[in-house]
This record gives structure tokens, C-alpha cells and sequence, in this order.
């Protein structure tokens, strides 16, 4: 691919997380939330009940940072966490009925945003954008996270 538009793949992939981050940092915060929590609230309503160890992977976050996160929503009323007998190092996480709450508005407020987002689009380019979404995703998950000032990052 040309450097001309790699830049421009660049510059475009910048521009979205901007718009996005402003997105997600205000929803968040209209939720009450921060947007790290959100992001974990989010996991583990799809989830149902999940690991700190399993969460913290999925996030991409080590166990002791998220855990302070956790320890937040636990005191906001948002999850439970449950010790198994068996291995008190292995805590499983759920959301209370509060959780579930701020999960559902979070859930209503993003379906509502990229319907509208969607309804901008002609309908016979949507499978065209998901597809090319799930394959960019792909790829930028198969590379190193660590690739400041190392050319040919091999994966």
C-alpha cells in the first residue's frame, strides 16, 4: 500500500477515536460512570458473571489496576464479587440489579447513536462497513501493542 494512504488511513483511524473517545468519555460520565468502568460494565453484561483474571484480560488491563476499578463499582452498588470456596485468589464478578440498570441505558444510548450513525449510510453499503470492521479489528489484535519506533513489526 502506498504511504500516501496508509497516512491517510492513519489520520482517519485518529479522527475516529477522537470522536469516539468524546462519545464514550460523555455517555460514561452521563451514567454516572467513568469511562473504564463502562468499558468493564459493558464486559460483564455480556458475560453474566465473569473472573477478575479472565475480565482483566479481555480489557487488556492487569489484575491490581482493574481491581481498584471493581472495588469502585462495588461501593457504587454497581457489581458483586463472590470468592470461590475452593481458590479464594479466584473472584467472580456480576452485576447487581443496578449494574444491570446502567448497563441497559448504556446499551439503549449506543444503539440509539449508531442507528443514527447507520441511517447516514446507504443501507446497501452496512454488511460492506461491518465486514471491512471485523477484518481491521483482526488484524490490529494480531500485532504487538508495543510498536513505537519499531519498523516491520512482525506479528
Amino acid at each position: 500500500m502506498e504511504m500516501k494512504d496508509i497516512r491517510f488511513f492513519r489520520e482517519t483511524m485518529r479522527q475516529m477515536q477522537r470522536n469516539l473517545g468524546w462519545q464514550w468519555k460523555n455517555d460514561a460520565a452521563c451514567c454516572g460512570i467513568t469511562l473504564a468502568q463502562c468499558h468493564a460494565l459493558l464486559e460483564l453484561g455480556k458475560s453474566g458473571e465473569i473472573a477478575l483474571v479472565e475480565l482483566a484480560s479481555l480489557l487488556g488491563l492487569d489484575a491490581s489496576t482493574l481491581s481498584r476499578t471493581i472495588d469502585g463499582m462495588v461501593l457504587a452498588g454497581l457489581l458483586e464479587r463472590r470468592a470461590n470456596h475452593q481458590d479464594r485468589r479466584y473472584v467472580k464478578i456480576t452485576l447487581t440489579e443496578q449494574g444491570k440498570e446502567v448497563y441497559d441505558r448504556i446499551n439503549r444510548t449506543y444503539d440509539d447513536y449508531y442507528s443514527q450513525v447507520f441511517a447516514d449510510i446507504p443501507p446497501d453499503k452496512h454488511g460492506q462497513i461491518l465486514e471491512s470492521m471485523e477484518l481491521l479489528v483482526n488484524a490490529i489484535d494480531g500485532l504487538h501493542s508495543d510498536t513505537c519506533g519499531q519498523e516491520g513489526q512482525s506479528r
